[in-house]
């Protein structure tokens, strides 16, 4: 029995023992404290985690220890659970040891002076111990087996907080938090203070995100290769209603999870001019801007592999612009330097807009030049069982190199890596154009003419005049074979040609891509279908062996176990906790769609989530919203092809009905939008601006009360899309038909027991197939619609003047309903809307008034309701990126996705 202080700790193993992970004796009268096992087996755990305190809450500022526990919760004993990994005894006491020993020896502070952020980088620090063997040995593995290798080369990668997911990946949930309760601290307050890696704009970069998370839990050799900006996505701040961008200093603190790789550093080149010479042709008098890569890196699901994500950053070489200088131009010249390194500075805010901009496009190139600089002196250096042998002949690179190009944005890969094959290398071009073809392959991402690239010449012609002359000659070679094909049709071969005549002659790189590339994909079954029919199908018709599919996904690692544990534990303790690895087990899970248990265990969890997303609500956003109301959701980039206005007037709609009849049972809701504008997007910050005064007036309303509260969810981002999609109740993918590629949002809500009101657009169509039609909330115009629609005509005044309804909402906010100090505000949005609206707002609005009654009348019927939810949750298999990442694997890259673990570090050698 414990004579002083006693703070006992217990776990149930799975068979049910107790075990004791330990009991810190403290001697008041020597002043020490010796950690010894306590004898005492006086209590039993009632729960999986027992804490006896006795006597610590007045001394417990002297000591390690600054917490009383809290009762637990179902969601925190649903938490402890054997997805986030068992506590082992010797698991909390070394990473407590690791985490005391990186206050010290790491952040230099002990327990007197260290702050919250200094506990969180010993905390990072610490799980991040665990990643770096597995890195290592991964690496090892590879140079050994020598895979091939696939390289994802993209603009954005939108990672969020690192924390979370790499303890969710490598198991160590559980003991993490066991050590750092046992430490005093708070493990959420920790994981708050970590920045979120915002180097994306939306959709494409958590793709790539989700997609690095799935090639590592896939066993791929993979690399995902992009720009280490100094500044991410902006901050979304909400002054007076409107959007206000801040920058985003994400580094200020340092990023502990990555590693400077000084040694790799490689030269870019821009600028200069191009000589012929008998030698071969050669590029010189060129500027040149160093690439620093930083290592971050990406564990796979507990099969010990770590890929790596790498990142340049831009450095001025040391003699940048010190060629001549007297003394005041010496430090003119060093000033200058940040010239060189703004390249990596910010990253372009822009989303499906495409702004040709010569920083763009350095920024485009010399991600590039700097990663087949990496590729081609990774694959000479690889080879099976020998670090020494070097690879000299680039003929078989296909073999061991696939390259995936995000979107357009690295498409100057493609001339690169033929200047490197013709002038490096001297490959003859036949030779060379082979190897690229066979290496290269391309994803395209969106249909909306104002967000594809096309490079004016002369841009080039100053960058990156050797490219431009390699382009001109693919093109050549390109319409000579189109010529022979289609004799005489010369508007086919404008209308396929890399180089587009003009008022300024432009380079279209979604063309370049095609012919460069050996699989063109689009990412969702109707999007890759208008592809075929519409953008490329010129392109198609010529070679439609190269067009192929692949549906989007996303990791169900973050997207469930990690945001959801709750959820992720009643799923768990019915199908057993395979499904994490292989989400088409969802299925089984229709087997207990009529269990009351199961029906009512979903429901429970959706509260929770509920309730503690209204605190988080009441904290930050000063507003106090009604839990058993159903959350409306929409969160994705404000854009007029998403159609937040058609969320607005359908607020409105509810709004003026409820005043109409304030004494009838409605439903009550809380309709929450987010998302960021591109700042020099004028409509989109309108848009912006006419939630926000919706909100103020509807929210103020004392007959209409919490019947519906209307909030614009600020500085919208990967960690706060992490509170909200487990709260949400109805998912908004209400774009017009036609023009989300495929939306990944939409899958997030599915998958955490949100129902979807959508169109027939995107992936909501396979989601639909997927869990029956009858279970989503399908309305509107189908893509065949719309384009009947364009060929007769879009008549909004029609409308307007058909529907009372519409005709009412779009009269109180053209006559300063919604903005009393300024009667005219909105006037832009309902010109649009009434004269030029692409979108076509209005010819969905009555069917989707009429599907949103239906979305109400379920909701009163809670059961029903949530067996809608489990066919959903049961439907999402299809969406995991783990079946995207397989498919692109077998079906472009040539390789072979393994669910087997690799050896562990401290494992001998196989």
């Amino acid at each position: 029995m414990c004579s002083t202080v006693c703070m006992c700790v217990y776990i149930y193993n799975s068979a049910g023992l107790a075990y004791q992970l330990w009991c810190p004796h403290f001697d008041e009268t020597e002043g020490g404290r010796k950690d010894t096992q306590c004898d005492t087996r006086s209590h039993l755990p009632s729960s999986s985690v027992d804490i006896c305190l006795s006597d610590l809450q007045s001394r417990n500022r002297k000591y390690a220890f600054t917490k009383m526990p809290k009762p637990l919760t179902d969601q925190d004993k649903r938490k402890q659970i054997s997805v986030r990994g068992l506590a082992g005894v010797e698991n909390v006491s070394d990473l407590k040891t690791n985490f005391n020993r990186h206050l010290h020896f790491t952040l230099v502070k002990d327990r007197n002076v260290a702050t919250k952020r200094d506990y969180y980088f010993a905390l990072a620090n610490t799980v991040r111990d665990h990643l770096v063997g597995r890195w290592i040995r991964t690496q090892q593995h590879y140079y050994e087996k020598d895979p091939k290798r696939v390289y994802y080369l993209s603009l954005e990668f939108y990672m969020g907080r690192t924390l979370q997911n790499t303890m969710v990946n490598l198991a160590l949930e559980n003991a993490c938090d066991e050590a750092t309760y046992q430490l005093g601290l708070d493990m959420e307050e920790l994981q708050d203070i970590e920045e979120d890696a915002g180097l994306g704009n939306g959709g494409l970069g958590r793709l790539a995100a989700c997609f690095l998370d799935s090639m590592a839990s896939l066993g791929l050799a993979a690399y995902g290769y992009g720009i280490r900006y100094e500044f991410g996505i902006f901050n979304q701040k909400i002054v007076n209603g409107w959007q206000v961008e801040e920058a985003d200093d994400w580094l200020r603190y340092g990023n502990p999870w990555e590693k400077a790789r000084p040694e790799y550093m490689r030269p870019v080149h821009f600028y200069g001019r191009v000589e012929h010479t008998p030698e071969g042709v050669k590029w010189v008098d060129t500027q040149v801007v160093l690439a620093l890569p930083y290592d971050t890196p990406v564990p796979g699901y507990r099969n010990n592999v770590v890929n790596t994500m790498r990142l340049w950053s831009a450095k001025a070489p040391c003699d940048f612009n010190l060629k001549d200088f007297n003394v005041g131009g010496y430090i003119q010249a060093v000033l200058d330097r940040n010239l060189a390194e703004n390249i990596s500075r910010v990253l372009y805010p822009n989303d499906n807009f495409f702004e040709g901009k010569e920083l763009r496009l350095k920024q485009e190139y010399f991600v590039v030049a700097a990663t087949l600089q990496d590729i081609v002196r990774r694959f000479k250096s690889s080879k099976f069982g020998s670090t020494e042998v070097v690879r000299v002949d680039l003929s078989t690179l296909p073999d061991k190199v696939a390259i995936q190009l995000n979107d357009t944005h690295p498409a100057m890969a493609i001339p690169e890596l033929m200047r490197i094959l013709l002038d490096t290398e001297h490959q003859k071009w036949e030779k060379a154009w082979d190897i690229c073809t066979r290496t290269c392959a391309y994803t395209n991402h969106t249909v909306l003419p104002e967000a594809l690239e096309r490079w004016p010449t002369d841009l080039l012609q100053n960058l990156l005049p050797r490219h431009l002359e390699i382009i001109y000659e693919i093109n050549r070679r390109h319409l000579e074979r189109i010529a022979k094909l289609y004799p005489g049709d010369h508007d086919r071969l404008r209308r396929m040609s890399l180089v587009e005549e003009g008022d300024q002659k432009k380079i279209n790189m979604a063309h370049l891509c095609i012919v460069g590339s050996h699989a063109v994909n689009g990412v969702a079954r109707i999007h890759s279908d208008i592809l075929k029919a519409t953008l490329f199908k010129d392109f198609y018709e010529v070679d439609p062996h190269k067009f192929q599919n692949k549906t989007n996904g996303i990791t169900p690692r973050r997207w469930l176990v990690m945001c959801n544990p709750g959820l992720a534990e009643v799923i768990a303790e019915r199908i057993g906790e395979d499904y994490i690895r292989d989400l088409d087990q969802l299925k089984k899970l229709l087997a207990f769609v009529d269990d009351d248990s199961l029906i009512h265990d979903i429901a429970k969890v959706k509260q929770e989530n509920k309730l503690k997303f209204s605190a988080y609500l009441e904290e930050h956003y000063k507003v106090k919203i009604n839990p058993n109301s159903m959350f409306d959701v929409q969160v994705k980039r404000i854009h007029e092809y998403k159609r937040q206005l058609l969320n607005c007037l359908h607020i409105i709609t509810l709004y003026n009905r409820i005043q109409k009849e304030p004494n009838k049972n409605w439903t009550p809701r809380t309709i929450m939008i987010g998302g960021k504008a591109a700042p020099g997007y004028h409509t989109a910050k309108l848009i912006i601006r006419l939630i926000t005064a919706i909100g103020e007036i509807v929210n103020h309303d004392t007959v209409v009360g919490d019947r519906l509260k209307v909030i614009f969810l600020e500085n919208y981002k990967v960690t706060l899309a992490e509170k909200i999609i487990p709260a949400s109740d109805l998912s908004e993918q209400i774009s017009t038909a036609g023009t989300e590629a495929s939306g990944t949002g939409n899958m997030k809500f599915m998958l955490n027991g949100a129902l979807t009101i959508g169109t027939m657009d995107g992936a909501n169509v396979e989601m639909a197939e997927e869990a029956g039609e009858e279970n989503l909330f399908i309305f509107g115009m189908r893509v065949d619609d719309v384009d009947a629609m364009d060929k007769s005509g879009y008549d909004a005044m029609d409308y307007y003047n058909r529907i009372p309804e519409l005709k009412q909402a779009m009269d109180q906010i053209a006559g300063g309903f919604f903005s009393p100090d300024q009667h005219d505000l909105f006037k832009d949005i309902v010109n649009m809307l009434l004269h030029h609206d692409r979108f076509k707002v209005f010819a969905d609005y009555e069917a989707y008034i009429k599907c949103q009654e239906k979305v109400s009348a379920l909701y009163k019927n809670p059961k029903e309701w949530t067996k809608m939810v489990i066919h959903n949750i049961a439907g999402c298999g299809k969406f995991s990126s783990d079946r995207t990442i397989s498919q692109y694997a077998r079906e472009i890259w040539g390789m072979e996705p393994s669910l087997e673990r690799i050896p562990a570090p401290d494992d001998p050698r196989q």
